[in-house]
């Protein structure tokens, strides 16, 4: 850091003045007036006067005009070197360098370093170019409360951006619809649609609570558990549909249907329920044509299979009973 240190001097005026009024010191003076100068005028004169010189003079002189040179030439050094500093750091009437002192508060042009804590009330851009904050390891922006306690913080590093808040809000342009909100209780999407790119999808851990689930257009919506179980459940009901599409539903094991209080209701033109063991009918069991069976009966066992019994003018679904004993 270079520092100037400005002596008040006195100005080559009054130098000169000064020796001027050293000179009319050295005046001689007679004995008679200096014994008048000096003593009572009772005493005796003296006829004979002779020459005292007063003032500066010799070696003393020649000292007192070097000193007055020496701070002449420190003097104008001086001044050499503040009017070069003021000139290299770009003093105006305005500010220094960059730096503008305007009615709205301070003004930077260009690229600005702080070596020591900014304390400011705001920060902003010109309307027309980005503000960049840049640091060679982070940049973190700190609030405090009144009694000087941290109360949020946020850091942008090299490899993460962290922010630690009691609660982190993303708003829109207009800053009234919160896009994202999230704190220690809950996290809140405000957005009007919720889009995941990724391929793999969404993984929920826990429970998922939504009113709709859609896919894009002409896109196909897959709900799916590798190794565990799919369970949709509401209070009121749950309502699966495919407008322009196959509604398929798949599974290892086995595939429940299960209503506690109402019916479960099929509507459609064609139900089919393949891979059932087929029936047959024999009117006489020694006969040697055996006529084609084309009306069966769906039964159902126990465990919930469900065959196929000839029809019959009652429920045959007794005798077929031994079906059941194989599943």
């Amino acid at each position: 850091m270079l520092r100037v240190f400005c002596f008040l001097l006195p100005s080559p005026a009054l130098l000169l003045a000064l020796l001027e009024e050293l000179e009319a010191l050295r005046v001689p003076m007679t004995r008679e007036q200096y014994i008048l100068a000096t003593q009572q005028n009772s005493l005796p004169r003296i006829e004979n006067p002779q020459l005292y010189p007063v003032g500066i003079y010799g070696w003393r002189k020649r000292c007192l005009y070097f000193f007055v040179l020496l701070l002449l030439v420190t003097m104008i050094v001086n001044l050499a070197m503040t009017i070069w500093i003021l000139k290299v750091m770009n003093f105006t009437v305005d500010g220094m360098g960059n730096l503008r002192v305007t009615k709205k508060g301070i003004r930077l042009e260009g690229i600005s370093e702080f070596l020591l804590p900014l304390y400011v009330k705001e920060i902003h851009s010109r309307k027309d170019s980005p503000m960049v904050l840049q640091s060679d390891r982070n940049v973190t922006v700190n609030a405090r409360n009144h009694m000087g306690q941290l109360t949020g913080q946020l850091t942008v590093g090299a490899d993460a951006v962290e922010a630690q808040c009691k609660r982190f809000e993303v708003r829109a342009s207009e800053g009234e619809k919160v896009l994202f909100s999230a704190d220690e209780d809950e996290i809140i999407i405000g957005a009007d649609r919720l889009k995941v790119t990724g391929t793999e999808g969404a993984v929920f851990g826990h429970s998922v609570e939504t009113p709709h689930i859609r896919a894009e257009p002409s896109q196909d919506l897959k709900l799916e558990s590798p190794t565990r179980s799919l369970i949709m459940e509401a209070p009121r009901g749950v309502q699966v549909s495919a407008a322009a599409g196959d509604l398929k539903a798949t599974c290892r094991k086995e595939l429940h249907l299960q209503s506690t209080e109402g019916e479960i209701f099929l509507n459609a033109d064609i139900i089919r329920l393949g891979n059932l063991p087929m029936g047959s009918f024999s009117s006489s069991p020694s006969s040697s044509s055996t006529p084609r069976q084309t009306i069966y009966e769906l039964c159902v066992c126990p465990n919930g299979k469900l065959y196929l019994s000839p029809a019959g003018a009652g429920s045959t679904c007794q005798s077929s009973s031994n079906i059941c004993l194989w599943s």
